[in-house]
Parts: structure tokens; C-alpha cells; sequence
């Protein structure tokens, strides 16, 4: 069956302007609304010095190695209708990013949310407006609300694109790890874990901790990456205090770097690059570099 291609709302649409409120009537019947996620819009950039920035879409399949989908329909009160999530490869599904759902003729405002999904993790989708991560990692999300309007019990066909909607912080070390540090824990001043869906921003501006296991072997330089969400309006930037503790497997403190006014944004990734693990000159210090929809550097 032939999709019928609708624009897809921004992330940055208010949710007071998607939901016309109609009262749903029983007598009018129930309409099946097939929902297909076709792809992301994304935007990639190599992260050396004077890399070139490219725009385009990439398909749900080839994007997420392990993802997860949730969609729902709320009614013009708010009330939930509708919902429900695929994981993908957990065999719940015909065909990863497609839905169905028998709605009754009237006005809804359709959420859509992708992230990426590993064991362990506790997302919770409440309202077009709340959304958290209720494990202690934040994951890479994608969103769209828009509003949709079922006139007949005919069948009604949606395709939609989702738009990135998270940070990300990239810790790189340029000095090895020594054998006795096992975890680093990444603590930010502001941002969080929950985000509104229909904008896009965080939720909560008090910050969170995120505590990793580095996977190169000792000696090796390490890599850590975070997806936090900002609180920032109108696409600007949030700088805030990030702290890099070095930690022994007792969660011992063995060391710890402070980085202050590191800039994040919507949908462009943050690189810290310097000495995680070693004391540095007086003369020394992280290098921010910036990716995504633009990139900078800037020394502190």
C-alpha cells in the first residue's frame, strides 16, 4: 500500500499549535491509521580540522544497529489512545518502523520518538510534552510531533521523518590509561536526561552523571561519549561545567579534571581532547571542538 508523504513538524513546534480540539464520536467509526518511520534527518561531519559538512537522510534499518520506536496518538485531551514500541531484532514486528492503530475519527497529535537501545535501558514516553531516560544513560533520540486528523474509517497512511534532537559530548584522551582506573564518571552542571518531545529541549536543567568502562586495553587512550539534552531557547547555546573523575573498580576518586563553559547544542556534538589521566604544564588544556551543524575551537 502506497504511503501518502506528509511534511514532518519541526522539533522546535510548539504543541499548542498541533491539537485542534474536536470531541471523538463514537458513531463516527474507527479509521486504521498505518504509520510508516522512513528515515532520519541527519547531518554528518568528519571531526578532524576543515572536515566538510553534509546534510541527508539515512534509512531506520541501516542507521540503528539496535534501536527502539515508540509511537503514540494522544486525543484532543491529552488522554492517551494509543501506544506502543518495537525493538528492533526482538521479532514483535513485520516491519521495523511501521504501525498500525485503529483510531476513531477525530483530531490527535501523534508522537514519535527512535533512540538508540541497549540491555538496561528504561525510557518512558508520558505526554507530547515528557519523556525521560529513567536508566543512567541518556541515549541518541530522534523525534517527531505532528498533529493528524482521521475524517473517515478509511484507512489513513502517514509516513514520517524524525530529527536528532540530542547533544554529544566526545571525551577523547591523548595520554594512556594507567592499569589501576577502570571507569571514568562524567558529570554535567546542567542539561538532563528527560526532554520534551514536541520541542526537543531538556526537561531538567540540574545536570546528571554518566559512568563508563573503557573498552581499550590499559595504556591505550580512551574514548567516551554522553548524549545529554539542553535546556537552551531558540537554538542557542548552554555552556556549562563538566567534570572528568577517574575512578578504580570501589569507585574510588584517583583523579579529576574540571572543564569549564564547554558550549552545547541541539544536534552538534562537543569534543574535549587533552590529558585525562596525567598532571598537564600550567601552559596546557583541553581543546573544545564542535561538529554537526558547525564546528569551532576553542582553547580555555
Amino acid at each position: 500500500m502506497a504511503a501518502l508523504v506528509l511534511l514532518a513538524a519541526t522539533s522546535c513546534t510548539k504543541n499548542s499549535d498541533l491539537v485542534n480540539v474536536v470531541d471523538n464520536n463514537e458513531e463516527q467509526g474507527y479509521a486504521p491509521v498505518t504509520v510508516r518511520v522512513s528515515d532520519f534527518s541527519i547531518a554528518t561531519e568528519e571531526i578532524s580540522s576543515g572536515g566538510s559538512l553534509t546534510r541527508g537522510a539515512e534509512t531506520l534499518d541501516s542507521y540503528f544497529a539496535g534501536g527502539a520506536i515508540t509511537l503514540a496518538f494522544y486525543d484532543a485531551e491529552g488522554r492517551e489512545v494509543y501506544k506502543t514500541t518495537q525493538v528492533k531484532g526482538d521479532g514483535s514486528y513485520t516491519t521495523f518502523g511501521e504501525f498500525t492503530a485503529n483510531l476513531q475519527v477525530g483530531h490527535y497529535t501523534m508522537v514519535a520518538v527512535a533512540r538508540a537501545h541497549y540491555d538496561g535501558d528504561a525510557f518512558t514516553l508520558t505526554s507530547p510534552t515528557e519523556a525521560a531516560y529513567t536508566s543512567m544513560r541518556p541515549r541518541e533520540t530522534f523525534s517527531n510531533v505532528q498533529a493528524v486528523t482521521v475524517t473517515s474509517a478509511s484507512p489513513l497512511n502517514l509516513e514520517v521523518t524524525l530529527n536528532r534532537i540530542n547533544s554529544w559530548l566526545k571525551i577523547i584522551s591523548t595520554d594512556g590509561r594507567p592499569a589501576s582506573i577502570k571507569k571514568i564518571r562524567t558529570t554535567f552542571e546542567k542539561g538532563g536526561k528527560s526532554f520534551n518531545p514536541t520541542t526537543g529541549w531538556a526537561t531538567t536543567d540540574t545536570g546528571f552523571s554518566q559512568t563508563n568502562n573503557p573498552s581499550t586495553a590499559t595504556g591505550a587512550t580512551i574514548e567516551i561519549n554522553v548524549v545529554p539534552f539542553v535546556a537552551c531557547a531558540d537554538d542557542a547555546e548552554e555552556k556549562m561545567t563538566i567534570t572528568i573523575e577517574a575512578l578504580d573498580n570501589d569507585d574510588n576518586v584517583l583523579g579529576t579534571k574540571v572543564v569549564n563553559n564547554v558550549p552545547f547544542k541541539r544536534n552538534r556534538q562537543t569534543i574535549l581532547r587533552g590529558n585525562v589521566f596525567t598532571a598537564e604544564p600550567t601552559t596546557s588544556s583541553f581543546k573544545i571542538e564542535t561538529a554537526w551543524l558547525s564546528d569551532y575551537t576553542m582553547d580555555f
